[in-house]
């Protein structure tokens, strides 16, 4: 089958081909309709050893797509079947397994294969979509569950104010989440402004340029410093810049993927007694499927954050694109895209 392999750090993904799945007893093969280019993907050709990653890997979690094969011991599903993948594997039987939180399983690991016309995944990853969500909107499940995880790890409450650091997929889909459970202000932050009417068309009331001022850009936008404020950027100094802004006691969320490590100075944090935690993954029996019923519709659709649908041939110049600082928000590799 067709997909995009990685080979090694600083050259482009490649276009080739690689053996056709097969189901082991407890997966199955999905016929890849959509798959989301994500930044973390962006980071893992980077900095690959730490995620386990080689050369000939086929990136790719965010995704969706019909079951074409079943593996021996499958029941639960059958040929044909609409389904949105959950992309950490764990071992099945653990505690954390049996909660439906395979992102705490001691054994998971966060599987790739999406960039591909098919993925073999284990059963136990796979939702069916509701009937009135489309198909490639499935690919959004993952990164609307991340988000939605974000928002419940900060214990936001309806009326909070909130302000959001990045206007990346994530941090516009938390501006989705923050609105639709009743923050009373949510301002997005960034460097570029060419996602202000994004920000604003997911269910942000606000939008300000990063820089020198941030702190009191914030706080002119959201009537007062924000009571939480989510860094989803990842990059050096922006957990320290959110720190700053916050009110007395407020909540910071570290959300960005931030390599290579940070400095700052917590003197800041302790004499504002800031609430400071951090946000991976999501719960998959609770959230995603919330996650799910977000994809049928409403005031905000989580699909504003599309911006380019692609096949598979141009997915090494795009990816190669997105790690410019670009127009583009999320783009959805559909493998049989015309």
């Amino acid at each position: 089958m067709k997909a995009a392999i990685f080979d090694t750090v600083g050259i482009p993904l490649r276009i080739g081909t690689v053996p056709d799945p097969a189901p082991a007893p407890d997966e199955v093969v999905v016929r890849v309709a959509a798959c989301g280019i994500c930044g973390s993907d962006l980071h893992i050709t980077e900095d690959p050893v730490p995620f386990g990653i080689g050369a000939g890997f086929v990136l790719g979690h965010e995704f969706a797509g019909n079951i074409v094969a079943l593996g021996s011991d499958v029941s639960d599903f059958r040929i044909g079947d609409r389904v949105a993948v959950v992309p950490m594997r764990g071992c099945g039987h653990c505690d954390a397994c049996r909660r439906g939180d395979p992102g705490r399983c001691p054994e998971m690991t966060l599987i790739g294969g999406g960039y591909a016309e098919y993925a073999t995944v284990a059963a136990r990853q796979c939702h069916i979509l509701p009937d009135d969500v489309a198909l490639e909107d499935g690919a959004l499940a993952e990164p609307l569950s991340v988000a939605l995880h974000c928002i419940v790890r900060s214990g936001m409450k309806p009326g909070d104010r909130v302000a959001i650091l990045g206007a990346g997929p994530i941090g516009l889909l938390v501006a989705f989440w923050a609105r639709r459970m009743g923050a009373s202000r949510i301002v997005v932050a960034d460097i570029h402004e060419h996602q202000r009417d994004r920000a604003l068309a997911l269910g942000a009331t606000g939008f300000a340029l990063s820089g020198e001022r941030l702190a009191e850009n914030l706080a002119d936008l959201c009537d007062g410093p924000p009571d939480i404020i989510f860094e989803c950027v990842g990059k050096r100094g922006l957990l320290a810049a959110a720190v700053d802004a916050v009110r007395l006691q407020g909540t910071v969320v570290g959300v960005g993927l931030c390599i290579g490590g940070d400095e700052w100075d917590p003197f800041v944090a302790l004499s504002k007694e800031v609430n400071l935690l951090f946000s991976v993954f999501f719960h998959q029996r609770n959230e995603f499927g919330v996650a799910l019923d977000a994809l049928r519709g409403g005031p905000f659709a989580p699909q504003a954050l599309i911006t380019d649908r692609i096949d598979l041939s141009p997915v090494p110049q795009i990816f190669e694109s997105l790690r410019r600082r670009t127009t583009q928000c999320k783009v959805l590799i559909q493998p049989e895209f015309v």
